[in-house]
């Protein structure tokens, strides 16, 4: 019976563990790296869809103001 059968922690034990410790945070860091390209994209689509709806609004304010002359000018008005 070796060592590491009868629970003897050795030093290739040990070497072994942290090797694949090792593996495990190399491909850990790899992932991190990913996300924190992929939550800029998603950062930056949501920016530029916050501009454009801004455009949006901007032009439905524009509207809503001409809506309003229109309706003075043909007295569509309430006078209530």
């Amino acid at each position: 019976m070796t060592p590491a059968q009868n629970g003897a922690v050795t030093n290739e034990l040990i070497y072994s563990v942290l090797q694949k410790m090792q593996g495990d945070m190399s491909e850990m860091k790899f992932d991190v790296r990913d996300l924190k390209t992929r939550m800029t994209m998603v950062e930056e689509h949501l920016g530029s869809s916050i501009i454009a709806i801004s455009g949006v609004n901007s032009r439905l304010d524009r509207m809503s103001d001409r809506v309003e002359r229109i309706e003075r000018r043909l007295e569509l008005t309430d006078h209530g």
